[in-house]
């Protein structure tokens, strides 16, 4: 197992991607604080919110890849589909079911004044802006980047 573990460590390319991964997470945590001046835990690991955490992951993943293997390595071409899934996801799928889970909400909401229905909330903050998902993806870049430098 610890043969394992350190073989995992090793792997430059994975350390890229969950430390893009996890600096966004933090950076996101940060940015809801500094936007709303209150500090919300759920940041650290939930969706939504600027950077793009799991655009920063697929970004640095194909960055690095590029670094490393080279822009005509068919582990690149793999990386930068992802990527591409990744970012449509984010910023086309989830953020439009986001958006109806907001419009849901506000129906609930109206009908249980009239108490017609019961509560339940759906989770609003589900996908990004376009901007959310550019700041994902220069903040993996970056990462990429540097772990390219400093372990080259």
């Amino acid at each position: 197992m610890a043969e394992f573990m350190a073989g995992i460590g090793k792997n430059i390319i994975l350390m890229t991607a969950i430390t893009a991964w996890f600096t966004a997470q933090v950076l996101k945590t940060m940015t809801s604080y500094w936007r709303h001046g209150s500090f919300n835990a759920e940041r650290l690991v939930g969706a939504g919110g600027m950077p793009s955490s799991h655009t920063a992951l697929v970004v640095s993943l194909a960055v690095g890849v590029a670094l490393r293997q080279g822009l005509d390595s068919d582990l690149f071409a793999v990386a930068v589909v992802l990527a591409g899934i990744v970012m449509y996801d984010a910023a086309g799928v989830r953020r439009a079911a986001g958006k109806q889970a907001k419009v849901i909400n506000k129906l609930v909401r109206e009908m249980r004044v009239e108490h017609k229905v019961r509560d339940t909330r759906l989770k609003e903050l589900l996908g990004h802006t376009p901007l959310e998902v550019l700041g994902g993806a220069v903040h993996g870049t970056l990462i990429a980047y540097a772990f390219y430098v400093f372990y080259r």
